[in-house]
C-alpha cells in the first residue's frame, strides 16, 4: 500500500507562526493570509458537514 505524502510547513512559515503565538511578532495581513493558507492546505477534511 502506498503511503500518503506528508504535508510539511516551510521553516519560514513555522517560525512566523511560533513568533505570532509567542507574542513576539504582530503579523501583517499578508502574513496572516500565509498562515491561514498553510493551515487550510494541510486540512485533511475538506469543507464542513451540514447540520
Amino acid at each position: 500500500m502506498a503511503k500518503k505524502p506528508t504535508k510539511q510547513t516551510s521553516p519560514k512559515v513555522s517560525s512566523l507562526a511560533s513568533g505570532v503565538l509567542a507574542g513576539r511578532i504582530k503579523p501583517t495581513q499578508a502574513q496572516v493570509k500565509s498562515l491561514a493558507a498553510t493551515a487550510l492546505g494541510q486540512d485533511e477534511t475538506k469543507g464542513q458537514k451540514r447540520r
